[in-house]
């Protein structure tokens, strides 16, 4: 059940240079991502899990926290549904980006936790890759998600880190902590433990009043479906008729 009284979790404020590092570095680790180098295998499960178990005949979609449109690459999309595309993106920097590399789909700068300016069940698609567990206000996104999909056809798409598993703390330091501090220096803790601020199971509780589970597919070791061995999981979410009883308010 939602414990509404956690949310929305308070973050201390920034330093400047401490929002400048953040606002660098994560445009800097989306790079490096998109660079399909050392990183290729979990990229390539990260956005194909969601093309994959995309609905027959989508027309419209919602990408949430789109980054630098990373996502774009794996899509195969028909000239109406680029048109339908809309990538949301909270950092300006980056929502530039997108603009640059994918001019002919719809790039929104707004945040996700706010109500955005789209009619009750207007996408076939949420996409949601590596970003609910970044959100001080889970409930308020994953209530707008649910709001914003077509009911019949409409599928929550998302991808999230198995943060706190002994794998992910390994693969975090010999990856974005390592590129962290050879360009900044210094500790990278309180970055990573303002950003990831959901864990596997409260992202699990917040969706479950709202959605149910249609598939679901874990990283790298589907075979061993649990948190504490994996780095990622998929999740292919259908919406209910109604929010259950316990869904937040």
């Amino acid at each position: 059940m939602p414990t509404a009284s956690r949310w929305p979790k308070v973050l201390p404020p920034l330093t400047p240079e401490q929002q400048r590092i953040s606002n660098d570095f994560m445009q800097r680790w989306h790079e490096e991502l998109a660079g399909r180098g050392r990183y290729g295998l979990i990229e390539k499960f990260n956005h194909r899990f969601p093309v994959r178990h995309s609905p027959p005949d989508f027309k419209t979609t919602l990408e949430i926290g789109a980054g630098l449109g990373e996502h774009l690459r794996y899509e195969t999309l028909t000239p109406e549904q680029e048109e339908n595309y809309y990538a949301n993106e909270f950092r300006a920097n980056m929502a530039a980006e997108i603009r640059r590399r994918y001019p002919r789909v719809r790039t929104v700068v707004g945040d996700c936790q706010q109500r955005l300016d789209f009619p009750d069940g207007f996408f076939d698609r949420v996409i949601a890759v590596h970003v609910l567990e970044h959100l001080p206000n889970l409930p308020a996104t994953i209530r707008e998600a649910y709001r914003l999909l077509n009911r019949a056809r409409g599928r929550l798409l998302v991808v999230i880190p198995c943060e706190g598993s002994p794998a992910y703390t390994l693969a975090r330091k010999l990856s974005a902590e390592r590129l962290y501090k050879k360009r900044y220096g210094g500790s990278y803790r309180w970055f990573y433990t303002r950003e990831h601020l959901n864990l596997p199971h409260e992202v699990l509780a917040e969706l479950d009043p709202y959605f149910t589970i249609e598939a679901r597919s874990f990283f790298p070791l589907p075979f061993l479906p649990f948190v504490f061995n994996n780095l990622v999981i998929g999740l292919s979410l259908v919406p209910r008729p109604t929010p259950l009883a316990s869904a937040a308010g």
